[in-house]
């Protein structure tokens, strides 16, 4: 049984219902959060009953509620990647409050900061069954060796509270085996599910996003989304482009972040303000793909983003910097061009090439609609978080086979 933070027992349920699941993130906003709510939505209802918690104000929180899915909204969750002691207290409390009182019987976190709060909140008050998710990591290459050498360590900690691990991509999962962060026999590479809905591009879905985009249809266009933070490396975008020095090139980023404000004056004084649009948040962003001329990522560290997925669905060729399992779907010269993260000249030169040899382009475009397949379709992925599900849950019901757990990643 489950004891809450306040010492009631919660009743035992019948054998007969659902799995009780909650699925802690930081934010359900686009990338990680459209993978959690896609996850959910493909469970089978009769086996699981899920809920959803989440900081305030995420993107898809009214789309998960308008699914049927409960939604818990977390009021003290804190959506950026800093440490903020007395915020993530209460924060601790109010997941370990609702963990407690819904009578879940697994708890899958997603994100580093759901991640740490919700895999200790969950084995705080009693949870039997915890999953976590790394859609990517929380340390990189781009971070000082003590910061990224703590940050490993509590993976490495918060592993040893964890019975089984799901990654975007295989990159991904091999990095936690050999970092110690996750056992061989206790993680899983899975799909990054896109949605169903994404058109492929035609003449007529190409004008109709450029009519949306505003962009004269013979224009150059590079576009992407994504959040404007350190993450993403949205300046590095604007470097790169500047630095092809080219005046028939447009660019369009669907997203916002706390890097807006420094973003806008880098366009600025890199004479971009008319050619570099700024759209902030968009629910749009399928019926605008088709009106790209190439797909561009500047990440500095990912899991398998699904925006690039989306892009090749659609059959935009894609440019995008090589990090964790991006290199599974972006094969060098196959399925894209892939750039050194964190270097503007090296992105820029890879979308300079896409841009002038539009053969090329549409020659990797159509390989990567067929690489990529039906691996990234939605129930996919529910057939693995199931598939997950059981084995975490005979995980967690054999002590002994949990003791080794913690051995294995020590």
């Amino acid at each position: 049984m489950l004891a809450d933070p306040v010492g009631v027992e919660a009743s035992p349920r019948p054998v007969a219902q659902p799995l009780r699941v909650a699925q802690v993130i930081t934010g359900l906003s686009a990338g990680a959060g459209g993978i959690t709510l896609r996850g959910a939505l493909a469970l089978d209802r009769e086996l699981y009953s899920t809920a959803i918690l989440a900081a305030e104000g995420g993107t898809l929180l009214d789309r998960a509620e308008d699914a049927g899915l409960e939604v818990i909204r977390l009021r003290h969750m804190s959506t950026g990647r800093g440490v903020y002691p007395w915020n993530d207290g209460r924060a601790f409390k109010e997941v370990a409050s609702h963990l407690a009182a819904g009578d879940f019987d697994l708890v899958h976190t997603h994100s580093a900061k759901a991640g740490a709060l919700g895999r200790i909140a969950a084995r705080r008050v009693g949870v039997r069954t915890v999953v976590h998710s790394f859609h990517g990591f929380p340390f990189h290459e781009f971070q000082s060796p003590l910061v990224r050498g703590g940050l490993r360590a509590i993976e490495r900690w918060l592993a040893r509270r964890t019975d089984y691990f799901l990654t975007d991509g295989t990159v991904v999962a091999a990095e936690a085996v050999r970092l110690k962060i996750a056992p061989p026999d206790r993680i899983r590479a899975i799909a990054s599910p896109v949605d169903e809905n994404i058109a492929p591009v035609s003449q007529a879905t190409r004008r109709e996003a450029r009519r949306l985009l505003g962009i004269p249809e013979r224009a150059k266009v590079i576009g992407t989304a994504g959040r404007l933070n350190g993450q993403k490396a949205p300046l590095d975008m604007v470097k790169a482009v500047a630095g092809m020095g080219r005046d028939d090139v447009y660019v369009v980023w669907a997203g916002d972040g706390p890097l807006r404000k420094k973003m806008e004056r880098l366009i600025e004084r890199s004479g971009l303000r008319d050619r570099f649009l700024l759209l902030g948040e968009r629910k749009d962003v399928p019926a605008l793909l088709p009106g790209f001329d190439v797909f561009a990522m500047s990440s500095l560290f990912e899991g398998l983003p699904c925006a690039v997925v989306e892009a090749m669905t659609c059959g935009i060729p894609v440019v995008a910097t090589a990090v964790n399992s991006v290199p599974e779907i972006v094969v060098s010269g196959k399925t894209g061009l892939v750039a050194k993260p964190g270097n503007p000249v090296s992105l820029g030169r890879a979308l300079a090439y896409v841009l002038d040899h539009p053969r090329e382009a549409a020659r990797m475009a159509g390989a990567a609609r067929s690489h990529i397949g039906s691996r990234f379709l939605p129930e996919v992925l529910g057939q693995d978080l199931h598939e997950a599900y059981e084995i975490a849950v005979r995980v967690s019901s054999a002590p002994v086979l949990s003791t080794a757990t913690a051995v294995a990643v020590r």
